[in-house]
């Protein structure tokens, strides 16, 4: 409007300019939101699964640090849908422990030693693990197929970081946490086997 183009008088009543600091500020709150979240799986899976709750917050700490390495060497840009893509990821990698941990129960409680019951518990979840991921990484390529169109750019990082971390989850969720609990099982094997509450039954 210019000012005596119409018989009303024209004033400022207010001033604000939006600048890149309102979208490093979102950044920073979804980076703490996703520690604290993190903080409270880490200690959900302590006191629910005890000893498998050890082994695999020390596999969730691996998938992060794998994830940020894989983030840095290929490059990937992290803004706010590929930070989300990424805590969805944490999400299932927690997931994949989850089952595996209660086929474990199950076969405890059916009577299995230790040693039978751990292999198998790693072995039927497995399959569940791998179907889940392999369809979620294919809805991860048609996002981003899709977010190669004008306008949709900002989905191709969220389907980039979650199918990332999906694919490194079918290696932590596995290899790193089975390690990990067949180590402290070595350790702790005679109070494990007192005190079979150690193993969450």
């Amino acid at each position: 409007l210019r000012s005596g183009a119409l018989p009303i008088p024209l004033r400022v009543e207010g001033r604000e300019r939006v600048g890149a600091t309102l979208g490093q500020e979102s950044v920073n709150l979804s980076i703490r939101a996703g520690i604290i979240g993190v903080i409270v799986v880490l200690t959900f899976m302590v006191i629910y699964y005890r000893v498998p709750g050890v082994a695999a917050d020390m596999a969730l700490l691996a998938f992060i640090v794998l994830n940020l390495a894989l983030f840095k060497l290929i490059p990937v840009t992290l803004t706010l849908p590929a930070i989300t893509g990424f805590l969805i990821s944490i999400g299932t990698a927690v997931d994949g422990n989850i089952l595996i941990f209660e086929r474990i129960k199950e076969e405890l409680r059916a009577g299995r030693p230790i040693d039978i019951a751990l292999t198998a518990g790693f072995d039927r979840a497995w399959q569940s693990i791998r179907d889940s991921n392999l369809s979620t990484i294919i809805i991860c390529a048609i996002l981003f197929t899709f977010g190669q169109t004008p306008g949709a750019s900002v989905v191709s990082g969220f389907a980039v970081t979650l199918a990332i971390g999906l694919i490194v989850n079918l290696f932590t969720a596995v290899v790193v946490t089975r390690t990990f609990l067949h180590l402290l099982m070595t350790v702790l094997r005679q109070s494990v086997t007192k005190r079979q509450w150690l193993l969450g039954v």
